[in-house]
């Protein structure tokens, strides 16, 4: 028997709960319900984050959350309670089945069946971001080991709990090799653990465009944060089913599993909105925490429904739907079907009441780091680079000299091609003299001779080889 914690939240949201709960229970699943607020009265009711501080309580202790759709109240200072429950709870990876349901759903692509498993916490949504200079700012993209492992672990383990047959790694390594670089070298390492599984890596770019033409030639998808939310939504959108998908969102302690439709207020108290999207998120809760066998049951019961021409209003078409049904009638006949399988969709198949291994990250031995130098970014408003070179070798400090000035990651001294457009952001690296070993005390005394000079820097990268292995970009033209 699992706890789990269950919000109804707001417009269709009690309707579809209490049908997809009727459900799973009837299918036998082992579970005691406890029921918390979230969502718009708590909204109203002054508390700007949607929730109480009890049913964090409540969620912490049971570690696993099904939640219905909520309504965020219009006008600013409301949070959204996904965002902040993904971030609060370390869900660090989101899971979204994108898999068509032809011919009662319309698609193009009418035999597409992937998963898309996207890392969830870091790269660019770190959202750490700052105006330098008049003209460029910056988003620093963050990638970790720990983000990489556990995503990456996490969708292999996936695979094999859903006798799945392959795990591909979307990245633009190619341009990005020091970040989406460790999440493409994570892959091969992790990939080597899973030999009865199929690995494969793209660049994100043509991957993109193979997914969008041609999703059969995948199976399990991971990437990192961006692309997963871009390509999550494009999976789900091409399948034609976006209103009867569901998500989990998964972290090493709790987890949390939803539609990914919203609360449809107009649709609220009418006995007609379609409970998949939330059936199909809770079909993810229990094979999450091993019940996979009812999993299966409920799964192939929908399935057997939906191929039967039993449809709510949203997706009944005259001439392919047989029976146009409400919310609690729709429930009623999946039940009905609990212990048949569908024969124009594939039945499904998991194995056999395993919960994901998904072991916590051990922090590795660290490498031995060497400093290899600096790169001063600096504000300046002249055009030729060759100019600031002069007025930065103004600041020479012994065993260290200017060796590469960049624009926008071009190289534009020594060397440049006075075509390159530059702006008023320039990455000034400066590097030891032969035969010299600097250390962090160096780089102090370099920006004071900078300020003295009267150059403005605004930020500083040090330079790093990690076990003797250079562990930063050059510059484009290098």
């Amino acid at each position: 028997m699992t706890t789990i914690t269950v919000a109804k939240g707001d417009g269709i949201g009690p309707e579809i709960m209490d049908a997809t709960l009727s459900i799973i229970l009837a299918a036998g699943a082992a579970l005691q319900i406890e029921e918390i607020e979230v969502g718009e009265k708590v909204y109203l009711a002054g508390n700007t984050a949607g929730i109480a501080a009890e049913s964090w309580d409540i969620i912490r202790k049971n570690k696993i959350f099904l939640k219905a759709p909520i309504t965020t109240p219009q006008g600013g200072g409301y949070k959204s309670l996904n965002v902040t429950t993904r971030k609060f709870l370390g869900l660090y990876s989101n899971v979204r089945p994108c898999r068509s349901l032809h011919p009662f759903v319309s698609t193009k692509h009418p035999v597409m069946d992937i998963v898309i498993i996207r890392e969830n916490e870091e790269d660019l949504y770190a959202g750490i971001e700052h105006q330098q200079t008049d003209e460029v700012v910056q988003c620093l993209k963050l990638i970790s080991r720990p983000g990489c492992e556990k995503i990456v672990r996490y969708a292999f383990e996936y695979a094999k709990q859903q006798n799945r047959k392959k795990v591909t790694c979307f990245t633009k390594d190619n341009i990005m090799k020091q970040t989406d670089g460790l999440f493409h070298k994570v892959f091969d390492e992790i990939a080597s653990d899973y030999p009865e599984i199929e690995n494969e890596h793209w660049i994100i770019d043509i991957g993109a465009a193979k997914m969008a033409d041609t999703p059969e030639a995948f199976d399990v998808i991971v990437m990192p944060n961006l692309y997963g939310d871009v390509l999550s939504d494009v999976a789900a959108q091409i399948t034609g089913s976006v209103g009867l998908a569901g998500s989990a969102n998964i972290g090493e302690e709790c987890s949390m599993f939803e539609a990914i439709h919203g609360s449809a207020p107009r649709r609220a108290g009418q006995d007609v909105a379609n409970p998949s999207g939330l059936l199909q998120g809770a079909i993810m809760m229990l094979n999450h925490i091993g019940q996979t066998a009812v999993a299966e049951k409920v799964q192939n019961a929908w399935l057997k429904t939906l191929e039967e021409g039993i449809h709510t209003y949203d997706i009944y078409k005259e001439g392919i739907s047989k029976q146009k049904v409400g919310t609690k009638a729709f429930a009623d006949a999946v039940i009905a079907n609990l212990g048949k399988k569908p024969s124009i969709f594939q039945p499904v198949s998991y194995a056999n009441n395993a919960a994901l291994s998904l072991p916590k990250y051990k922090r590795k031995s660290p490498a031995v780091k060497t400093l290899e130098g600096v790169d001063l970014f600096v504000h300046w408003n002249g055009h030729d680079a060759n100019e600031l070179a002069m007025k930065l070798n103004t600041v020479y400090k012994e065993g260290i000299q200017l060796s590469m000035i960049t624009n926008r990651g071009i190289k534009v001294w020594p060397d440049g091609f006075k075509e390159t457009f530059c702006t008023d952001h320039w990455r000034c690296r400066f590097k030891p003299t032969e035969g010299v070993q600097i250390s962090n005390a160096t780089i102090p005394s370099l920006l004071m001779a900078a300020v003295e000079n009267g150059i403005d820097i605004i930020k500083t990268e040090n330079l790093y080889a990690f076990d003797g292995k250079q562990a930063y970009s050059l510059g484009q033209g290098q």
